[in-house]
């Protein structure tokens, strides 16, 4: 009996050791979690790889190393995923998946998917690699830590993420996603890696009145994006219509649509962006340019943007079918790059 009764203490003892470490990894801070997979990425990597991946928190040169475009057309900087190992390689993608959100995570991964259908249709007509995963680069701004700011950049073509962190603080932007295929099947499945970009954006312009889309779409056609790469510190006037002007339907809507571009970052940020952009909801726009009728479900073929006090989003289809092949774009005019983090 005595035997049993330790035995049982023994067991309780050990259940309740593994639910404290449980907790205690619950309740890890986003920062701690991003430091700790940057640092046990950095250790995996020789002396010359670590030069190659990290730069001063503030060179400017290097945080504008971005684009659209396929890095053969615009180089970047860092270490590209297909210069590194398989240990290497892992320890790069836990690093990114430490700095967003389950939801955000499953959103690049389409994109760098995106790009292995274009690297498969490349190859088919002889033409040189310039597309696929091989092609996304790592570069870190700064020195991981729990307190002071860093910065973390993966992207490549149709991707680039800029993340900085700052304690318990971080912010995404500038970030561009894009997506080309817009649609591609992937193990059997059927694949929109902006699927909730378009559809929460249709249901938002198809609930607005007459009035409201008088007010809402542009006089003049927008073909791309505004303040897209290369456009650090541009400013440009609201147009649109006003969230004043929405009912409170369609208020929840437009935050909706702006989730999908904040909720990218680990939730802990997400949650801090989404109280800064309902505080300013009032003064937040939403414009719209290109076919008045939007197919939920389906990729939608007009440009649309939503501006507020410290937003801009832009949602830019492009070329012959823009269903296809869609540029978007999130920033932060007041902390791009965590400026007010970074500031001296």
């Amino acid at each position: 009996m005595k035997k049993a009764v330790a035995t049982t203490i023994r067991l309780a003892s050990l259940f309740g050791l593994v639910c404290l470490t449980a907790i205690g990894a619950n309740a890890q801070t986003s920062s701690v979690r991003m430091t700790r997979a940057a640092n046990a990425f950095l250790e995996t990597l020789d002396a010359g790889q670590r030069q190659s991946v990290t730069f001063a928190i503030d060179d400017e040169q290097q945080r504008k190393r971005w684009s659209n475009l396929p890095v053969r057309s615009v180089p970047r900087a860092g270490l590209s995923l297909g210069a590194l190992n398989t240990t290497q390689r892992a320890a790069a993608m836990a690093l990114v998946s430490a700095a967003l959100s389950a939801k955000g995570l499953q959103k690049v991964n389409e994109i760098m998917e995106g790009d292995e259908v274009l690297k498969t249709g490349a190859a088919s007509r002889g033409n040189p690699a310039m597309f696929g995963k091989d092609f996304y680069y790592i570069s870190i701004l700064g020195t991981p830590s729990e307190s002071s700011p860093w910065i973390l950049q993966f992207g490549g073509h149709h991707l680039a993420l800029n993340i900085t962190v700052a304690g318990d603080k971080g912010t995404l932007t500038p970030s561009l996603t894009a997506a080309q295929p817009g649609l591609y099947t992937f193990n059997g499945k059927q694949v929109r890696p902006l699927a909730g970009e378009s559809d929460k954006a249709a249901a938002l312009f198809n609930s607005l009145d007459a009035q409201q889309r008088s007010q809402a779409i542009l006089g003049s056609r927008v073909a791309d994006l505004v303040l897209g790469p290369g456009e650090d510190g541009r400013t440009i006037q609201p147009e649109g219509l006003k969230a004043s002007a929405m009912t409170e339907r369609q208020r929840a809507q437009l935050l909706d649509v702006i989730t999908e571009w904040a909720g990218i970052i680990h939730d802990d940020a997400a949650a801090a962006r989404m109280a800064e952009v309902r505080a300013g909801l009032a003064e937040t726009w939403f414009a719209w340019s290109g076919p008045a009728s939007a197919t939920p479900g389906t990729n939608i073929a007009s440009y649309y943007r939503i501006q507020g006090p410290n937003l801009v989003i832009e949602y830019a289809p492009q070329g012959n079918d823009p269903t296809m092949h869609i540029h978007a774009m999130y920033r932060d005019p007041t902390n791009d790059y965590g400026r007010k983090y970074t500031a001296k």
